[in-house]
C-alpha cells in the first residue's frame, strides 16, 4: 500500500504579521513569488516603459535596477537604505563598492549591478564626444565630465587630448589622489600629448568636496601646463573643475 503524503506548503511572509523587513527573508527555493511583490514590480516596469525615467522618483529607478540583482525579494527598504547613505540615485550608482558592501542588504551581485549601469553610462556619454569636434559640442563634454566625475570620493585628472581640427582624439586618467590632492607632472602630460600626436588638450578633474571653485595650487598647476605646452606648440584650451551639481572652466572665470 502506498501511502500519501500531503506537501506541506512554502511559508511566505505576510507583511502585515509582524516588524520584520520582507527584503531580508529570502523565499525558499520553488516558492512563488508573492503577489504585491510581483504585482509591484509589473507595475513599475510598466510606467517606465510608458512615461521614461521622468516618470519615476530615485527610489523606483534603484528598485528597477535592483530587480535583477535580488529576482525573489522585495527591494524597496533596500533602495531607500541605499538612498538615504548616499542621497540621490547617482551617488548610489557612482558609490565605492567599499561603501557599497557597508549598507544592510547589499552583496556582490547588487554591487555588479550597480557598477555596469555606472560603467554603460559613462561609455554612453563617451561616445558622444570621443572623435567628435570638442569645442562645438561644449555641453556634451561637460556632460561626459559630470557622468565619470561628479560623485568620485577622490579626486581623479584627466587630459583630453585634441587633434589639429580640435576632434577628441583620446581621454585618459593621468593621476589620482586623495580626498583633496592628486599628483599632476606638467613634464607627463606634454610627453603624452606629443606621444599621441595631439595638438591642444583639456585638463578635467574632481573636488570631491562638491564644490568646483578652484584652489591657489590648482590655478598654479594649470599655469604651469600651460607654459609647457605652449614651448612645444600645444594649445591648452581649458581646466574644468567638476563638482557635485555644477563645473568650472578656467577659460570661462578668466584663469586662462
Amino acid at each position: 500500500m502506498t501511502r500519501q503524503f500531503a506537501e506541506a506548503p512554502l511559508p511566505l511572509f505576510d507583511p502585515a504579521s509582524g516588524p520584520e523587513d520582507p527584503a531580508l527573508l529570502p523565499l525558499e527555493r520553488g516558492a512563488r513569488l508573492p503577489s504585491y511583490i510581483k504585482d509591484h514590480r509589473a507595475r513599475l516596469r510598466a510606467r517606465f516603459m510608458a512615461g521614461g525615467a521622468a516618470a519615476l522618483p530615485d527610489y523606483e529607478m534603484l528598485e528597477l535596477v535592483l530587480f535583477r540583482a535580488i529576482p525573489r525579494q522585495d527591494v524597496k527598504p533596500l533602495a531607500h537604505r541605499l538612498l538615504t547613505t548616499f542621497h540621490d540615485f547617482n551617488g548610489v550608482i557612482s558609490a565605492p563598492s567599499a561603501r557599497l558592501e557597508t549598507v544592510e542588504g547589499v552583496g556582490e551581485a547588487v554591487i555588479c549591478e550597480l557598477k555596469v549601469v555606472e560603467a554603460a553610462a559613462a561609455r554612453l556619454a563617451r561616445a558622444r564626444v570621443l572623435n567628435r569636434h570638442v569645442l562645438s559640442g561644449w555641453d556634451a563634454l561637460l556632460d561626459y565630465c559630470h557622468t565619470t566625475m561628479a560623485h568620485r570620493a577622490t579626486e581623479q585628472f584627466r587630459v583630453l587630448f585634441l587633434d589639429r581640427k580640435n576632434v577628441l582624439i583620446a581621454d585618459e586618467e593621468q593621476a589620482r589622489g586623495t580626498v583633496d590632492h592628486v599628483p599632476v607632472y606638467p613634464r607627463e602630460v606634454v610627453k603624452r600629448a606629443l606621444e599621441l600626436d595631439a595638438s591642444a588638450m583639456i585638463l578635467v578633474h574632481n573636488h570631491p568636496s562638491g564644490d568646483p571653485t578652484p584652489s591657489e595650487a590648482d590655478i598654479v598647476m594649470t599655469h604651469r601646463i600651460r607654459d609647457a605646452a605652449e614651448a612645444l606648440g600645444l594649445v591648452l584650451h581649458d581646466h574644468i573643475i567638476v563638482g557635485r551639481s555644477r563645473e568650472t572652466s578656467f577659460r570661462s572665470q578668466g584663469y586662462l
